[in-house]
């Protein structure tokens, strides 16, 4: 039995006097190498050390298969350390999801950081199948619900009237404010207000290393009264592990050619830059402390224990002068987008926004053409409303339901790429279709592995999907529209079948969607 722990990563982080410092382990393949006793000797170190207060372990980063998380996290969890297990959407399915929180909350690995993950690489024989059966906003609900002593609906418990005992998971999520393009980074924000709204606990910053893209989430989260406190992501890259950010090949990481330029110029010095990327990590935790982050998690391929010591150490020197460091942490590219003007005094933001680009056209006659046809036979006061209801019904009820869904999904599949879902989110979303258009399927907002408007998966050749939806938004000024609202997983009982019948007899997501995120829930 591991040592009974006194929960406080949370109560630190909510904290305003304390700064909170986490660390995050990467395991690899493989439960018996000397990689994963060399990390599990560090985080016995960290056990020791107050000034760290979890550890987090990721999930098959990178896409890759990795030691399950969990089992390192029992054995930390038993050093006297607090954990935070990474929550990927990418390998498992909702019911997974289910029994794997049910035995992680009997094992008292509480904390979590539900994220989309990485899309999976090449595995055993080929490339595997992506689920992604949950985006983050889902899986969000889905604890929270857990967290109420509520379960699926349709649940053995919940169906014999059982009472479930309620689950205690602290749900942290991802925000990522290194976006170059307004679009990317506007729906990186609106997919934080439903985050927050589906329960997330904390947040953690993507990668980044400019202190005024930290401060513009700072001042983003406080001036939406979002109430979430936020770690700011303090990596030290190697330089190979920065030659792959920089060409883009580690989804949702930015590292810019003056840093880049930078990293190349330190490799050259005797200890091929470790105390120069030491030195900058230092500097970014003492700006971040100072502008007002609740905490920093800290990580980074092969940093020793001697190597946080020391970042904690000259972050501490440092930290009364941190204003006059902004400048040396300015590496974003100047054609990048920020949500705030500007301050010339500090190097960091003003609280006025930016003015924006007047919307482009945006979807076109396509686009117009569809919502056209949508209002007039799908809302209630349009004027076909009537006449497709009594029709659809009268199909779907009939021998012909088989060719009613065909000649919808030809139609569909000629326009939108339809997929034949029978729970089509194409209104919600300016006409642009999640399963076909969003190489993980995701209903609720962005990944966070989109670069320069590309999608994670096929960078140069395909538009990430709510880059396309924000712009076709903005075009109608309703882009604020994805701030808010709730889309439920795709019901798989209806796959193949009609959405407009479905629609139309009350079965799919439009149905349930009060039963979503419409409320904070902890």
């Amino acid at each position: 039995m591991h040592t009974h722990i006194r929960p406080r990563f949370i109560d630190s982080l909510r904290d305003p006097a304390t700064f909170t410092l986490t660390f995050e382990l990467v395991p690899g393949r493989g439960g018996k190498t000397r990689e994963i006793n060399r990390i599990l000797a560090l985080a016995r170190q960290l056990a020791a050390d107050e000034r760290f207060v979890a550890v987090s372990i990721t999930e098959n980063a990178g896409g890759h298969p990795a030691l399950s998380p969990e089992v390192m996290g029992k054995e930390i969890l038993a050093m006297g350390t607090e954990v935070i297990i990474h929550f990927s959407c990418k390998d498992k399915n909702r019911n997974q999801m289910e029994s794997l929180l049910f035995s992680w909350d009997r094992q008292e690995l509480h904390n979590l950081l539900v994220i989309a993950g990485d899309y999976p690489k090449e595995g055993y024989r080929g490339f595997p199948k992506p689920v992604f059966d949950l985006d983050t906003v889902q899986a969000l609900d889905m604890i929270s619900s857990l967290n109420c002593g509520q379960g699926g609906v349709s649940s053995v418990a919940a169906e014999a009237g059982q009472p479930r005992q309620p689950c205690s998971f602290v749900k942290g999520v991802a925000i990522s404010p290194f976006k170059l393009l307004e679009s990317e980074l506007m729906m990186q924000y609106y997919k934080m207000h439903r985050k927050v709204a589906a329960g997330a606990d904390f947040a953690i910053t993507q990668v980044g290393f400019d202190a005024r893209k930290f401060h513009e989430l700072l001042l983003y989260v406080e001036q939406s009264r979002l109430d979430i406190p936020l770690l700011g992501n303090v990596f030290v890259p190697t330089l190979p592990v920065a030659e792959l950010m920089y060409q883009g090949r580690i989804p949702g990481c930015v590292i810019p050619l003056s840093l880049y330029e930078q990293l190349k110029w330190e490799a050259r010095t005797p200890d091929k830059g470790r105390e120069a990327r030491l030195l900058r990590a230092a500097r970014l935790l003492a700006v971040l402390k100072g502008m007002g982050y609740g905490g920093a998690h800290i990580g980074g391929p092969g940093l020793t224990y001697e190597d946080l010591d020391f970042i904690v150490r000259q972050a501490r020197v440092l930290a009364p002068n941190w204003r006059d460091l902004v400048r040396e942490l300015s590496f974003w590219p100047q054609h990048g987008f920020y949500y705030y003007q500007l301050d010339p005094h500090t190097g960091l933001n003003r609280p006025e926004p930016t003015p924006r680009p007047a919307p482009r056209s945006g979807g076109g006659l396509h686009f117009a053409l569809a919502r056209r046809f949508h209002d007039l036979v799908f809302v209630p006061q349009g004027a076909l409303y009537g006449v497709m209801k009594r029709g659809c019904l009268a199909l779907a009820q009939g021998r012909f339901r088989s060719g009613l869904t065909r000649f919808e999904h030809i139609g569909k599949a000629i326009l939108f790429g339809c997929r034949n879902c029978g729970d089509c989110a194409l209104a919600e979303l300016a006409f642009l279709c999640p399963q076909s258009g969003c190489a993980k399927y995701l209903l609720n907002g962005p990944c966070g592995g989109s670069r320069d408007g590309w999608c994670e998966v096929y960078p140069g050749k395909k538009q990430c999907l709510y880059v396309l939806v924000y712009e076709r938004l903005k075009s109608m000024g309703r882009e604020e529209d994805m701030r808010t609202g709730f889309i439920p997983p795709r019901n798989w009982a209806l796959n193949d079948t009609s959405s407009w019948a479905n629609f139309f007899l009350g079965l799919d997501h439009t149905a349930a969607k009060t039963q979503g995120a419409g409320m904070k829930k902890k």
